[in-house]
């Protein structure tokens, strides 16, 4: 069953770009949205996540797993919008849910749909930096932390 926050997410693909510090795993990676997001702790024109979010839940025994398979997917479950890096989409979820909820599908289908990330990876694959990029897909029916490919 999914939570009804994670609802307006499901279906959507994205790229994510993480940098590692060289303190990792003590210290907890930057992790940023590749293609565009309206979420209360992404920064929508750079795509940073909030690194108190992060910060908050780091633990130096999590690995990589654990940001693909438990954090992206309670950042979309359970958003902050007490502590947000986009004002806009804190305000919206507060004041008026089902116009956050219906931003949050708009955003979905115009930025990350399976085409719109194809696109969008077309344009970052040259950029030759030293992170990993990994794709991100919600479905909004997994419980936080299920990992099928064990």
């Amino acid at each position: 069953m999914a939570n009804e926050t994670s609802a307006p997410f499901a279906g959507g693909h994205w790229k994510i770009h993480v940098e590692l510090p060289d303190q990792y795993p003590y210290k907890s990676p930057s992790i940023g949205f590749v293609n565009r997001i309206f979420h209360p702790n992404i920064d929508e024109l750079s795509g940073s996540v909030c690194l108190d979010v992060i910060n908050q839940t780091w633990s130096p025994m999590y690995d990589m797993i654990n940001i693909f398979e438990v954090f992206l997917p309670q950042l979309l479950r359970y958003p902050n919008p007490s502590d947000p890096l986009n004002g806009e989409a804190a305000a919206l979820m507060m004041r008026e849910p089902k116009g956050y909820e219906a931003k949050v599908k708009e955003y979905v289908a115009k930025y990350a749909s399976k085409e719109a990330v194809d696109e969008a990876g077309e344009d970052t694959e040259s950029e030759g930096e030293l992170s990993s990029a990994g794709s991100y897909e919600s479905d909004g029916e997994e419980p936080a932390g299920a990992m099928d490919d064990v």
